[in-house]
């Protein structure tokens, strides 16, 4: 079952739980190329619908995950933006981290949307959940997520850049880099 009991909204959105009508958007998402040009490909149907499971079975596990985003006006899937509990440890980096990040189809690209869930997101992890940090990687070359990035006041951290795991040796977006947002309070 796909429930999570909350749901954080911004101006333009609704970050809300998964519904299973979810799951054909977010299918389509994972399968366009430019979308997903900093991954290490597209996905099948089969991937989009096991990347949802993990999102549901780590709600489930901390109490926090990645919701959908839902424009207001039209109620209409823009993707999905939250935290999640790093899959994979990167050297140097105390874990358990948190990480922060978002997916949006094509057509939402550039108007701000991931920013202003974002946005949301580090205020739900550290007025709710109380963390002291939350973290943020990507691929090196992405400038538009470290625009991002860079957007919610995060600090570059070149130092702990990493190979991610599960990305083939010899893939372009092998490398990847890590941002850092400390809790003020």
């Amino acid at each position: 079952m796909l429930l999570q009991p909350f749901q954080l909204e911004t101006e333009r959105m609704i970050l809300r739980p998964w519904r299973e009508s979810d799951r054909a958007p977010f299918a389509a998402m994972n399968t366009d190329p430019e979308v997903m040009s900093f991954f290490a490909s597209t996905m099948t149907r089969k991937e989009s619908d096991a990347a949802l499971a993990r999102f549901q079975a780590a709600y489930d596990r901390d109490g926090f995950g990645f919701f959908v985003a839902e424009l207001r006006d039209t109620r209409t899937f823009a993707g999905i933006i939250g935290a999640q509990t790093m899959r994979d440890a990167v050297p140097n980096l105390p874990q358990p981290a948190v990480e922060i990040g978002w997916r949006l189809p094509r057509a939402l690209h550039g108007q701000g949307l991931a920013t202003e869930g974002a946005h949301a997101t580090v205020a739900f992890c550290f007025n709710q959940l109380g963390l002291r940090e939350v973290v943020a990687v990507t691929a090196l070359g992405n400038q538009p997520s470290r625009h991002v990035m860079e957007k919610l006041g995060m600090t570059h951290r070149p130092d702990l850049d990493f190979d991610r795991p599960r990305v083939p040796a010899d893939h372009p977006n092998l490398r990847h880099t890590l941002y850092q947002l400390r809790n003020a309070t």
